[in-house]
């Protein structure tokens, strides 16, 4: 029997056109998160890429027809795309904004080391028990879903081009269709949860008469919910193998247990080195006492550990992910322990640089999965995954040169992530009493959330998720999808369902093209 190959990242034909897509995915990172304040998803674009050149009479190019290579090529555009903006320039801005422009590489370094270690975390952790492959990941169905119709054609294609169509009209028209399009994918009780999240915090002036940002609920609640998911990750860990497989009959993990602290346990050694050598060359030792300076280091690689499982949660179950507030999070509370302001600027970026890149491996990893065939082949499922690794990785590094070449021309123009301002005005502000006790009294409902919902459904982590983001529209167009999910699965059972998938694939598929071409036609704008 003849074993079934994986194309190589590492093939000279599917290189160049990686390092070609990470080039332009930088450049689009760069641009959007210095003059909008956002990053897109660019996964689709780079599929899409791919299938169009592979459509070209060039010989070089039919390789491209394959789908497992359409696979290696969104996976590279996109992690440059968040590599370079949401884990190496935004953390690379905060020290220019501090004032403190020779700290600048030092922090670019540490953000690329961080970020490179946030994808391998995932790497490591997907389709384990606490990241399984058939959770949501609902950007990652969508590209899958995307390459899969246009390989495939037929009835699916059709279904997917109706989404397409609906969700880019709804964006055009300002309505988030994309998150209608995650809405009948993700986990229901999530994202009802993350929906209330966005109402309440749209609303919260004129539902209870206070802004519940300013009282740190979201903050709060957030801490309390992360805790909690920690302590329900540590009790899976401590579950017998035996008692694990009657609670998921269904379906069994690739990655063993024991991959779960092999992966956390490694990562958390690994962000210690790394926030060492930040602490180092960052000269915190000459501002903080020994006790200090050692505890900074070890509470910057707890801040960056959990930061990622929070941000990856929240991925999983919504497409979503927290990374700006969840740094916030930790700034507040380094705050509280009294860091002085250089420090505190280094362990907001380190720990910014943490997340985005374990989201989005996270999707890819979704998407090949699917591509692959929902993991039946096992060896040519890690097979793939590894080489998704390799184009991961080779996108960040392109991202890193990239960044390092062209962060001086945009700070010296001021041109950085507005969320970077947010950052400095706090540590500017200082540290408040009164902030360390709206944290714990909010933590305390988050935790009892997060418990009652349990490991499978994350409602504590979606619902500071939503508290944290001021978009009201999105959390009554969660709620409006899920109420049409519920009404069509009643009808059509599993049937309906599966139709829903690739709707709302197009949805995102759809409002991500939408959005990205209007924001490429603001480029340039400040």
């Amino acid at each position: 029997m003849e074993v079934k190959r994986h194309p190589s990242a590492l093939e000279p034909s599917v290189l160049i056109l990686n390092i070609a897509m990470a080039v332009f995915g930088t450049i689009i990172g760069l641009e959007l998160i210095t003059r909008l304040g956002i990053s897109t998803n660019t996964s689709i674009i780079g599929a899409l890429m791919a299938i169009i050149l592979a459509r070209l009479p060039i010989m070089a190019l039919q390789r491209f027809l394959d789908i497992n290579r359409q696979n290696l090529v969104q996976t590279t555009i996109s992690g440059a795309t968040f590599g370079a903006a949401n884990a190496i320039f935004l953390p690379a801005a905060i020290p220019w904004l501090l004032g403190r422009q020779d700290l600048v590489m030092p922090m670019l370094i540490g953000a690329f080391l961080g970020a490179v270690v946030d994808m391998t975390i995932i790497y490591w952790l997907f389709d384990t028990r606490i990241f399984p492959a058939k959770s949501a990941w609902p950007p990652g169905i969508a590209t899958a879903e995307t390459i899969l119709a246009a390989a495939q054609k037929g009835k699916k294609a059709l279904y997917l081009i109706y989404g397409m169509i609906g969700g880019g009209t709804l964006a055009y028209l300002g309505i988030p269709a994309d998150v209608a399009g995650v809405a009948w994918i993700g986990n229901i009780w999530a994202l009802a949860m993350f929906g209330i999240g966005l109402i309440i915090r749209g609303y919260s002036v004129k539902l209870f008469g206070i802004d519940i940002n300013k009282l740190y609920i979201p903050h709060g609640i957030m801490i309390g919910a992360g805790v909690t998911a920690l302590v329900q990750i540590i009790l899976i860990l401590s579950k017998k193998k035996e008692s694990l497989k009657k609670e998921h009959m269904d379906y069994e993990p690739s990655r063993p247990d024991r991959m779960i602290g092999y992966g956390l346990g490694w990562g958390f050694l690994l962000y210690i080195a790394i926030g060492l050598l930040i602490a180092v060359f960052g000269g915190l030792y000459t501002q903080m006492s020994g006790t200090m300076f050692i505890w900074w280091i070890i509470f910057a690689a707890i801040a960056a550990l959990v930061s990622e499982l929070m941000v990856g949660l929240s991925a999983m179950h919504a497409g979503w992910f927290p990374a700006f507030a969840t740094a916030l999070i930790f700034l507040t509370i380094g705050m509280l322990m009294g860091f002085p302001p250089i420090a505190l600027g280094l362990l907001v970026g380190y720990t910014a640089s943490t997340g985005p890149a374990f989201a989005d491996m996270g999707y890819d990893l979704k998407a090949g999965w699917i591509i692959r065939g929902y993991g039946k082949d096992q060896a040519f499922e890690i097979e793939g995954r590894r080489q998704q690794y390799i184009a991961e990785l080779t996108g960040l590094v392109i991202a890193a040169v990239m960044v390092a070449i062209l962060a001086k021309t945009y700070l010296v123009q001021d041109l950085v992530p507005p969320v970077d301002r947010v950052y400095v005005k706090t540590i500017e502000a200082g540290a408040n009493p009164q902030i360390a006790k709206y944290l714990i009294l909010w933590a305390i409902p988050g935790a009892i959330i997060q418990a009652i919902g349990g490991p499978d459904r994350q409602i504590g982590i979606l619902l500071a998720t939503g508290l944290l983001i001021m978009y009201p529209l999105a959390g009554f167009t969660v709620l409006a999808a899920l109420a049409v999910r519920l009404a069509v699965i009643a009808k059509f059972k599993d049937e309906g369902q599966n139709v829903l998938y690739v709707l709302g694939a197009g949805f995102i598929a759809g409002a991500t093209l939408v959005s990205f071409f209007r924001s490429t036609l603001r480029l340039g704008k400040k």
